[in-house]
């Protein structure tokens, strides 16, 4: 199989949430549009980076690609099958081969981990799931090997979560990630509750797996800087829907939309002089609710570029013969 072989496939993808408005299970309900009509793309061997403010619906997601959450329309393919649309039987099969193929590496590292169990409980309990004929030394024998991998050892087997740095309990739920020879990892902010010089080795130890190991990675974070230093492609999200999606020298080098221009001028500069001199975008405003998205863009209400054709057409992610990328932008378009 090439390395160019796409691997996930997501078209038009919504996830929506029936809440109750009054906070009483009998008050009138209303739709939460977490994630509003997503599409993209994850290729064997590269690393997607799922950008976008807190709310944004990029965890969201990411838990209906994996399963945990409910998907309410659209589509989405594993290796070409669908997982979404189609018989039953084709739905389960492509399901039970997502929950062995798609893993998931969680934000909160001690949180994840069962704090009954030993870590060598933990990372072995994926193949007691999915290769339950192996043999109880084999499986020993594939912990050890992949605690090394992560830079633990041995004399970690029999110790709990507890016991454990947050850069430690992290390294532990790579293993167990990753124990069953994944093909797609989701990591949802797997660095955003560990210190800088911590995530800094976290996501060079990402890089080296995932080169050993072939993966892919579909890697959700707020640090733009993060970001740019693991993936090969970039997709931004504003209130569940794609802003820009493109190659990492084109969002980082010439941003088309002005969410992501805006995204990219607030991380600071290594260099004082530079940080100084540049222009920053500052947003006007809050994120609205998406129990009550505005009309036609999403981000027009905070846009500095808006203008009165937002507030009618919705724009759809589309290319624009500037670099590689898709922008959701009705402006962009027009020029």
């Amino acid at each position: 199989m090439s390395a160019q072989e796409t691997l996930l496939k997501v078209d038009n993808l919504s996830v929506h949430f029936k809440v109750a408005q009054g906070g009483y299970p009998w008050s009138q309900k209303a739709t939460l549009r977490a994630v509003d009509g997503v599409s993209f793309d994850v290729r064997r061997g590269e690393t997607v980076g799922l950008v976008g403010e807190s709310g944004c619906g990029k965890s969201t997601l990411a838990r209906a690609i994996i399963g945990l959450a409910p998907v309410t329309s659209g589509s989405m393919q594993w290796k070409g099958r669908e997982s979404v649309n189609g018989t039953s039987r084709e739905i389960t099969q492509t399901r039970t081969q997502i929950r062995r193929d798609v893993q998931m590496i969680f934000q909160d590292p001690l949180a994840s981990l069962d704090p009954r169990m030993t870590i060598e409980q933990i990372v072995a309990e994926p193949l007691k799931t999915h290769q339950p004929q192996l043999g109880r030394e084999e499986m020993r024998v594939r912990v050890r090997t992949m605690l090394e991998r992560v830079g633990l050892n041995a004399h970690h087997l029999r110790r709990y979560p507890h016991e454990f740095s947050g850069g430690q309990c992290q390294r532990v739920g790579i293993a167990r990630a990753l124990i069953g020879e994944p093909q797609l990892v989701i990591c949802d902010e797997p660095v955003s509750a560990l210190d800088v010089s911590i995530q800094a080795q976290i996501v060079n130890l990402l890089r080296d797996l995932q080169r050993e190991l072939s993966l892919s990675l579909l890697f959700v974070a707020h640090d733009l800087a993060v970001v740019k230093a693991i993936s090969q492609r970039v997709l931004v999200m504003y209130l569940g829907r794609v802003m820009e999606f493109g190659d990492k020298r084109d969002v980082y080098r010439e941003p088309q939309h002005p969410y992501t221009r805006a995204l990219l001028s607030a991380v600071p500069l290594p260099d004082p002089a530079a940080e100084r001199a540049r222009e920053h975008v500052l947003l006007r405003g809050e994120i609205p609710s998406p129990l009550k998205p505005p009309s036609g863009c999403a981000f027009r209400t905070r846009c500095p570029e808006a203008i009165d054709a937002c507030a009618n057409e919705r724009p759809v992610a589309q290319a624009t013969g500037r670099g590689h990328s898709e922008v959701a932008c009705i402006r962009v378009a027009m020029t």
